[in-house]
């Protein structure tokens, strides 16, 4: 794929989703080394703005597709879970709240297949969702640079806007769940 005007939001999905695996790699070959885990952190951050970039300019230049409906929040949701699950062997985060975030994320998921199979509806992300993604790359963030207080804080904020906007999603939403008649 090139790189033009045209594809650089998706190639920005598909960049996102190849660092993802060297993001990994660098926490568990060496992640309890500051250094590592400050790389880790500095790799995330770049990662999760083309989260950010990919959708502005998608939407500025007026080129969304559905590739990018797709893949950027399948890119997103890897990338965040990946970060999650390697922060509890790292005893950065624990394990009880990871499960509930990565339990809301593929609820949400299941959620967005029903709702595209019933109606061809594409469930877009609401302000609640786009808090909790925020507070998310935050809370791992400021937790892999050490600042385990200020990455605690943003964890748990991010745990009330998961159980939240998971909850908003569901109320919103529930005609999916009805029998038909």
């Amino acid at each position: 794929m090139k790189f033009t005007k045209e594809n650089l939001p998706n190639n920005l999905t598909i960049a996102r989703i190849f660092a993802i695996p060297l993001f990994i790699l660098i926490l568990a070959v060496a992640g309890h080394s500051h250094i590592w885990q400050v790389i880790a952190a500095v790799l995330f951050a770049i990662a999760s703005a083309t989260d950010w970039l990919d959708g502005y300019l998608a939407r500025k230049w007026e080129i969304v597709s559905n590739f990018g409906k797709f893949a950027d929040p399948l890119a997103d949701k890897m990338l965040v879970m990946s970060a999650f699950i390697m922060l509890v062997p790292l005893k950065l985060a624990p394990a009880w709240v990871i499960a509930i975030i990565i339990c809301r994320e593929l609820a949400v998921t299941g959620l967005r297949l029903l709702l595209v199979e019933q109606g061809g509806v594409v469930l877009a992300a609401a302000l609640p969702g786009k808090i909790k993604t925020f507070t998310q790359m935050l809370s791992i963030i400021f937790l892999l640079l050490g600042l385990q207080i200020i990455g605690t804080v943003f964890l748990y904020i991010c745990l009330l806007a998961t159980i939240y906007s998971g909850y908003d999603y569901f109320v919103k939403n529930k005609t999916v769940f009805k029998a038909a008649d």
